[in-house]
């Protein structure tokens, strides 16, 4: 209907289909999703009914767990309804990182009734034990795992509410899995469970009397027999683990895999919107030759409106253009991405173009980015020439450049005083005569509907363009005759900076640049880093230079969330004193929290990822998995105890007891984290916490039982068998 209102010669074309775009990438999302509900499944499935003696798969044990994962989402779904929380790419992320961890209790469940009825226990008395035995270690591990999450729900910065939906998300879906498989879960395996006894019961058969459990249980001997070599291990562990990750490259937040380039066109500063109009028309045609480019939409004199949450916005402005370019493909981007650059610079050397694409994350102008601070124009411009030098002299930088661009070319009167006071000649009539003349004063206003447009008085342009211009140019005097400017004043054409920007009061100008592709911005800055304090060192007092770009922005991030580690850090220990109910046992479980970090390196470093901010978040959340872990190995420890069960044989025992729950749960987060770790945003992350995870679990089987022996100084009993 407003195509056809339009005049004739206007015509309305669609250059951006957002919800198509939205509706794509929330369907590539729910692709991954269900690929992670089918391995999740599997798992469930292949680890609670494989049988090796002889082979059968039971599937009931896997059907449990199976129809507990649907009404877990949908419950969750319903409480993202009610928050307010909508599917998009952060909360499809989360509830894939949940489904890993949502099964964990499930599985705990029914591998507790599974294991009883083995023993020869009815099913109500094994469902009942299920519940007793693991509800409230369960309800401890899940709020210490959604507490992991916490820092990300408190963080107090754009960052942060970027990713709220991560923290809201996963910790609905841990609570809401624990309410399940508390209540729900032993109901269903009442119902549907059909494992038959292995002994009777009662009986003082041991069911973990098999090859793969002794050799396990002769490990973990060895560990509590060698404890203080088992410690040193964990703890070398450890340290390699702090050293590999300065190895790993740092990242804020990796670019979108939306089809879309965006090209930036900058003539030199001080240059008319005609000319600039006229640049951009000519590198539009250029770039509709290119192969494979299906559209070219083009802003003059501004940047692109956001149609794009996370998207730097370039203020307006006569010298500046920003296309965007819709290419067929993917395929077609990166290629587009790898040509673009060296033909407009070819073909269009007067300009300063860039080529790059949507973030994913908060906008960051460059990746690398100095600022530099002080109170004198020309010595900051100085200094920045300096530092611009030093970024170009780096072989991963190109594209350098600063943000108060080049000099314009400006009229300076120099007004004689004496003749100007003898005249009756005040300054302010001399500086209104050349506005006049030049840019033009405003004289009034016209009202056209509900718009105020300025009316403008100066010369015409054919009478303004010179210095000469000035000759016709005439002032009052205090008698009120009009006498030459250039009787007064004598013109004169300098240099001066065309924009001037301010950090805190002070000027401030900002030397950026960008990488080259396969490095980080912040690998770059970390090496420029030193030679740019030694510039610092030969500037003047009040003068500094500050880290900006991916540095300064990663730094906001992380520590609006190390800002709630505190509280975070408190409420798990909390938990663990009121579950373990001992200061000397909640030490011990706070301890095994960084066991993964070797993990996470080994993971980043083997498959190149970057350590991003969201990769950051995996690493805080994947302490309370592994703090998980222990609490239900140390809670295991203490009721075995508490029976009477000497030290060693309770210590030993427990681990062989909780392998299968601990490795299972471990197994279905590792394996549901493969689908995602295809994901350029999530990636990083999923990698993080699989080679934490696992390392961290084999570490709470391990070294665990070697760190509660040595605390509590748990010797062999002479009579136990080695």
């Amino acid at each position: 209907r407003l195509r056809n209102e339009l005049p004739i010669g206007i015509e309305l074309s669609q250059i951006q289909n957002q919800p198509a775009a939205v509706s794509s990438s929330v369907g590539e999302f729910v692709k991954v999703l269900m690929e992670a509900v089918f391995v999740v499944l599997a798992v469930s499935f292949l680890s609670l009914g494989l049988h090796t003696r002889p082979w059968r798969l039971d599937v009931w044990p896997g059907l449990v767990v199976a129809i507990a994962i649907p009404l877990v989402l949908a419950v969750t779904f319903l409480v993202m309804k009610y928050w307010g929380v909508g599917l998009h790419k952060i909360s499809l992320g989360a509830l894939i990182i949940a489904l890993g961890l949502l099964v964990d209790d499930a599985i705990i469940a029914v591998e507790m009734m599974v294991h009883k009825l083995e023993e020869g226990y009815d099913k109500v008395r094994a469902a009942t034990a299920a519940y007793e035995i693991t509800a409230m270690p369960m309800l401890t591990g899940t709020l210490i795992t959604a507490a992991g999450f916490l820092p990300i729900g408190m963080a107090n910065s754009a960052t942060g509410e970027y990713t709220f939906a991560i923290f809201a998300v996963t910790a609905a879906a841990l609570v809401i899995s624990w309410i399940v498989s508390v209540y729900f879960v032993p109901y269903l395996g009442q119902q549907l469970l059909k494992t038959k006894p292995k002994i009777a019961h009662g009986s003082s058969e041991d069911l973990y009397n098999t090859p793969f459990y002794s050799r396990f249980k002769a490990t973990v001997n060895w560990c509590v027999e060698h404890r203080w070599i088992t410690i040193g291990l964990t703890i070398g562990s450890l340290v390699l683990g702090l050293l590999g990750m300065g190895k790993v490259q740092q990242q804020f937040f990796p670019d979108s895999n939306r089809p879309e380039i965006l090209v930036e066109l900058w003539l030199p500063e001080g240059s008319s919107f005609d000319a600039t109009e006229d640049m951009g028309r000519r590198v539009e045609q250029r770039l509709m030759k290119e192969a494979g480019v299906v559209s070219v939409s083009t802003w003059i004199g501004s940047g692109l409106p956001r149609f794009y949450l996370p998207m730097d916005q370039i203020f307006p402005q006569s010298n500046v253009s920003q296309m965007v370019v819709l290419p067929k493909d993917l395929d077609v981007r990166s290629a587009l991405l790898a040509s673009l650059p060296g033909m407009l610079a070819e073909e269009f050397p007067e300009l300063r173009a860039r080529v790059k694409l949507l973030p994913s994350g908060p906008p960051v102008p460059y990746p690398v980015q100095f600022r530099i601070v002080g109170e004198d124009v020309n010595t900051l411009r100085q200094f920045a020439e300096e530092a611009k030098a030093i970024m170009r002299a780096h072989p991963d930088m190109h594209g350098v450049n600063d943000n108060w661009n080049e000099s314009v070319k400006a009229i300076r009167l120099e007004v004689d005083q004496d003749k100007a006071r003898a005249l009756g000649v005040s300054s302010q009539s001399l500086a209104q005569a050349s506005r006049i003349l030049t840019s033009g004063a405003t004289v009034g206003q016209y009202r056209e509907g509900d718009r105020l447009i300025d009316i403008v008085l100066r010369a015409p342009q054919s009478e303004r363009l010179t210095l000469e211009a000035l000759d016709n140019a005439y002032v009052p005097t205090a008698t009120g005759r009009m006498v030459p400017v250039l009787q007064v004043a004598k013109p004169k054409l300098v240099w001066e900076p065309g924009v001037l920007w301010r950090d805190g009061r002070h000027f401030a100008i900002t030397v950026q640049g960008e990488v080259r592709k396969g490095i980080q911005g912040p690998t770059v800055s970390a090496v420029l880093w030193p030679k740019m304090k030694e510039l610092q060192s030969r500037m003047p007092t009040g003068s500094r230079v500050v880290q900006a770009g991916e540095i300064e922005e990663s730094s906001k991030g992380q520590g609006s969330i190390f800002a709630n580690l505190p509280v975070m850090l408190f409420i798990i220990f909390t938990l663990l004193m009121l579950q373990l109910q001992s200061f000397s046992r909640a030490v011990l479980v706070f301890l095994t929290g960084p066991m993964g970090i070797v993990g996470v390196a080994m993971a980043l470093l083997v498959l190149n990822r970057p350590f991003g901010f969201v990769a950051l978040l995996g690493v805080i959340a994947l302490m309370g998995m592994i703090m998980r872990n222990s609490v239900i190995l140390i809670d295991q420890i203490e009721k075995d105890r508490a029976v009477g069960m000497p030290a060693w044989d309770a210590v030993v025992g427990a681990a062989v007891r909780r392998f299968r729950p601990i490795v299972l749960t471990a197994a279905a987060a590792v394996l549901a984290m493969i689908p995602l770790s295809r994901s350029i945003f999530w990636g990083p992350m999923a990698v993080a916490i699989m080679g934490g995870l696992i390392v961290g679990t084999v570490l709470t089987l391990l070294a665990l039982p070697a760190m509660y022996a040595a605390w509590f100084r748990v010797k062999r009993p002479e009579t136990t068998p080695t």
